[in-house]
């Protein structure tokens, strides 16, 4: 398979991403991961899934940075990259390259060229869950390496958290590093904003983009692509 990791990002990013995809640390996952890469859907028989833990996605400079929740059964863990290969990354890579986040609306597979350009994508948890939930253990077991990432990535000045999950776990860093006392002051929301500490990045909510979310309206299309409109003029402090 193609090398995962994006030419533009440095040695640290390369070598935390590169621990990831050889963790074995959750006995549940890695089993389940592998069992998912080889009984396969019909429609992915003929292909080689990833069936590894899913590094992170975009640019190691980007000023947006995109917290998921974990991969999918047969998008990221059967592609290798973030949102990739299923409906939910249909709806969110749209979105992104409506407002200037990427080159290409569509992702189908790491060779398809698409590249994100000051957007980042990572998530707390990278092998597929069953019935995506993880356990308790197997977020703490992933949370060292998310929280180290979050701290390389130096310019971000707006993160997005695709549901509650993502919303927690980012607050949780924040706690981590001593910027915020508690997460009950922040409260999910669809495009709820707020200021989570003096001179730190903003944080806006975002349902999470899953078949779940979309198929029933929840979530659609013009809303994603008005939400990533609001980063947009976030990061450029136009809002």
């Amino acid at each position: 398979m193609k090398n995962p990791f994006d030419t533009r990002w440095p040695r640290s990013l390369v070598v935390l991403n590169k621990e990831w995809i050889d963790c074995h640390r959750c006995p549940r996952l890695v089993a389940w991961r592998e069992e998912v890469a080889k009984t396969k859907r019909r429609a992915y028989r003929d292909e080689e899934y990833w069936g590894r833990p899913v590094p992170s996605f975009g640019d190691p400079a980007a000023r947006l940075v995109i917290v998921g929740l974990a991969p999918g059964a047969h998008g990221a863990n059967r592609t290798g990259r973030m949102f990739t290969g299923d409906r939910s990354g249909e709806f969110l890579y749209r979105a992104l390259y409506e407002n200037g986040f990427a080159n290409q609306p569509q992702s189908a597979s790491k060779d398809d060229g698409l590249m994100l350009t000051d957007a980042f994508i990572t998530a707390p948890v990278r092998c597929v869950p069953p019935d995506n939930k993880p356990e308790r253990q197997e977020v703490l077991n992933c949370r060292p390496m998310f929280q180290k990432e979050l701290g390389l990535l130096e310019q971000t000045k707006v993160v997005v958290a695709l549901g509650g999950f993502g919303w927690g776990e980012y607050l949780s860093y924040l706690q981590q590093i001593g910027k915020v006392k508690s997460r009950a002051a922040f409260s999910f929301g669809h495009n709820k904003l707020y200021r989570t500490y003096e001179g730190g990045p903003l944080l806006l909510g975002c349902y999470h983009p899953s078949q779940q979310n979309t198929s029933t309206g929840k979530l659609t299309a013009e809303m994603l692509r008005e939400l990533f409109a609001r980063a947009r003029k976030l990061i450029e402090g136009i809002e």
